[in-house]
């Protein structure tokens, strides 16, 4: 098994220079694109986007997936504008020659049960998953706290609902610790048929703080041996937030960012698992 290490580049910083600096140091060839100069990555202009490509080319690093915003919003929010804005980050998918494109499955009120919106969510999802299969892409949807899709039985119940080739699934650890789920036990079995990507972070379940790769109660080497067992061969991207997390995003820095790819190469190592 060889799976290919991506991540999240503004974790590292703002200004894409500094992200492709740090990749090179720890040989990484992939990013993941959720912003660049601060601008997230569904308003990026056109020429803000060739010049990221071009920077991208120079430096030899493809995109492995669009960490898109798709799908945070309320629930109840007119669902036009999300529809729009889905065609520009397909556009910038094609742009910069990838297929897959994160995405979130709406977030409920608080305090009122999910599955009031289960209905309005798969609809949603379902007219997201036409638009993307019309341009060959795939929506991987993140489990994420306070939409939909937070736990295992609600990621894999939205997918089969749907049941569009166009919607699967990434696996986020530290958001199911957050979630009160134990990721491998409660998860792996459900997600493993629909799972394309992995999201890679830790998280402590006493706190909810995230740390990095095997330092927390995310299950995270009993993950990894399994896909390895079950020939997986896609993108692990770190999502480390190890200097600051919030409901849009997060942030590491040079050092933490590294700290992280070294703590998810050792676990692949001890497993075995090759990488590139």
């Amino acid at each position: 098994m060889t799976v290919t290490l991506s991540g999240f580049a503004d974790e590292i910083s703002p200004d894409p220079r500094e992200q492709l600096a740090t990749l090179a140091t720890e040989s990484i060839t992939y990013l993941e694109l959720r912003s660049a100069w601060s601008v997230n990555v569904a308003d990026l202009t056109g020429p803000q986007l060739a010049a990221f490509r071009a920077m991208l080319a120079d430096a030899g690093v493809a995109v492995s997936a669009i960490g898109s915003p798709i799908g945070k919003i309320p629930v109840d929010a007119p669902l036009g504008p999300e529809l729009d804005r889905m065609r520009r980050v397909a556009a910038a998918a094609w742009e910069l020659g990838t297929t897959i494109v994160r995405v979130f499955s709406f977030f409920i009120p608080p305090g009122e049960p999910p599955e009031r919106y289960r209905a309005q969510v798969i609809d949603r999802m379902a007219a997201l998953a036409e638009i993307a299969a019309g341009q060959g892409l795939v929506l991987a949807h993140e489990n994420e706290k306070e939409i939909f899709g937070d736990t295992p039985g609600r990621c894999a119940d939205l997918i089969t609902s749907v049941n569009s080739p166009a919607l699967r699934a990434t696996f986020d650890a530290a958001n199911f610790v957050q979630c009160g789920v134990r990721p491998f036990t409660e998860g792996y079995r459900l997600l493993r048929p629909h799972l394309v990507y992995l999201q890679v972070k830790d998280a402590l379940a006493a706190t909810g703080q995230v740390v990095p790769a095997g330092a927390g109660d995310g299950q995270v080497r009993e993950t990894l041996a399994a896909l390895r067992d079950s020939g997986f061969e896609g993108f692990l991207s770190l999502e480390p937030h190890l200097a600051s997390a919030g409901r849009y995003g997060g942030f590491s820095g040079p050092e933490a960012f590294t700290r992280a790819a070294r703590a998810l190469k050792s676990l692949l190592n001890e497993l075995g698992i090759s990488w590139d």
